[in-house]
């Protein structure tokens, strides 16, 4: 049993060593492998590859030592198993078909800033797509996307994590001789609502037959933060039971409501949650299906500025069906599910959600006032200073939201005479001041986001999602 857990560049261009820790038993040349990726399933054949080792090496320094086998407990590296691993993924004897992957790694931080990159030459961009993929494969931090607009996205922890990532993409996967353009760094924000919806809305579908009923509410921040930690499961996974009773014991939830949750999003694992609240009525269960895809596409790209839902339960109240299932299908249901969102996330007060990192900053007590200036200055605030004692350091440890991080670091350093030095890690995500829909910071920032991404100038009126009763 191993896990490889990094991929590294070999000096061959386009081919890498994984490089992972062995578990237990031995990993040998030409053993022959059961490759279990990230989307692996006990039981399924997704993600899951049977193939031969090609050589086992030892990294020391910056050379690579061939073994021909390796015991647990130690650390090595593979090759020739590259094509079939893209980030990380757990290997195992290619008999053993009861074993089950190691978890994949969980980071502290999450990856909020980022680039675009594109080609200044049309026909360098298989090379830059290539090196993309590359890059992807190396570091297991990084997120790339490939949008429908044709922008190439490098998602990255921070500017310095994306400025390295770049000089990475330049020098060594692109050899320095394709000339890229990269746009300045830019940040993922979330849409949420910050009170219960102030009426129930109503889609309905494209003929006229079936109706859909919903409120949106926030759901409570230590609510959101279990679910990114795991500790409330999906629908499908778990006891169903054991999950209903943890949520009525530690949030005092309905037994009943809770259920009845439908799904999560996005990509059924996100932090929103659709819950069924009708009652009695006739062919629910024909379009759940329906209602959890609709779900799943408003919850990816919200209706202020496309950007992904966070912390948003909606309730479906009640449901109008035709009594012919051929007028209730997936193209009927659908589309007014994700209007009906739309439209209650826009009746329950909207906002965004901008991400904040915590700043730890090591500075003589001297020079701590340059500090607290530089931050205000950042909409940045200070939670706690601690002394070191008997140093003259003190530790500033405050809030600064990721979209005012940008060239922080030489502000900083200018302002307190090159003495301070910052760390800052993504903390949690905070609320904009305001509602997105009326005139104000949150509404600002939200047109700035539409125009960056080439949508509408202005947010949709509701009565685009709303139709009449």
């Amino acid at each position: 049993m191993m896990f490889v857990s990094k991929m590294v560049p070999t000096s061959d261009a386009g081919r890498f060593y994984a490089f992972g820790r062995v578990f237990s038993g031995t990993i040998a040349t030409g053993k022959k492998c059961r490759i279990m990726g990230p989307n692996y399933v006990p039981g399924k054949k997704t993600d899951l590859k049977t193939k031969p080792v090609q050589r086992t090496v030892i990294m020391m320094g910056r050379g690579v030592d061939q073994v021909s086998s390796v015991p647990c407990g130690n650390n090595c590296a593979l090759v020739g198993v590259d094509n079939f691993i893209i980030k990380t993924a757990t290997l195992t004897d290619a008999d053993s078909i009861d074993a089950c992957p190691i978890v994949q790694m969980k980071f502290s931080v999450s990856p909020v800033v980022r680039v675009a990159v594109e080609a200044k030459r049309a026909g360098d961009l298989p090379k830059l797509v290539e090196a993309l993929k590359r890059l992807s494969k190396s570091d297991p931090m990084v997120i790339i996307t490939h949008t429908e607009t044709g922008e190439h996205v490098i998602a990255g922890a921070g500017e310095l994590h994306l400025e390295i990532c770049i000089k990475d993409l330049k020098d060594d996967y692109l050899k320095g001789n394709v000339p890229i353009i990269v746009t300045p760094p830019v940040v993922a924000f979330r849409e949420t609502c910050t009170e219960e919806s102030n009426q129930t809305c109503l889609a309905k579908s494209p003929n006229k037959h079936n109706r859909l009923y919903m409120t949106a509410e926030p759901l409570e921040d230590e609510f959101v933060t279990e679910i990114d930690e795991g500790k409330i499961m999906p629908p499908g996974t778990g006891d169903k039971k054991k999950n209903a009773r943890y949520l009525a014991d530690e949030h005092g939830w309905d037994v009943k409501e809770a259920l009845k949750i439908w799904s999560f999003a996005p990509e059924t694992k996100g932090p929103n949650i659709l819950v069924d609240v009708t009652k009695a009525v006739q062919y629910l269960n024909e379009i759940k299906e329906s209602v959890n895809a609709g779900f799943q596409w408003a919850a990816k790209e919200g209706p202020l500025c496309g950007e992904s839902m966070r912390g948003v339960r909606y309730n479906l109240h009640d449901v109008t069906l035709h009594a012919d299932s051929i007028h209730r299908g997936m193209g009927q249901v659908m589309p007014p599910a994700r209007r009906v969102m739309y439209a209650a996330l826009m009746t329950a007060k909207p906002t965004l959600l901008e991400p904040v990192f915590l700043c730890e900053i090591t500075c003589p007590v001297a020079a701590s006032g340059g500090i607290y200036g530089t931050l205000t200055q950042r909409r940045g605030h200070v939670f706690a200073e601690v002394p070191r004692v008997g140093t003259p350091m003190t530790m500033v440890k405050a809030y600064l939201p990721v979209k005012e991080s940008f060239g922080f670091t030489a502000a900083l350093r200018s302002n307190t005479g090159g003495q301070a030095f910052p760390q800052c890690v993504f903390d949690h995500w905070e609320p904009m001041p305001g509602n997105a829909m009326v005139k104000g910071l949150s509404h600002e920032i939200t047109l700035e986001v539409r125009k960056r991404k080439g949508m509408a100038a202005d947010i949709p009126p509701l009565g685009r999602y709303l139709d009449k009763l």
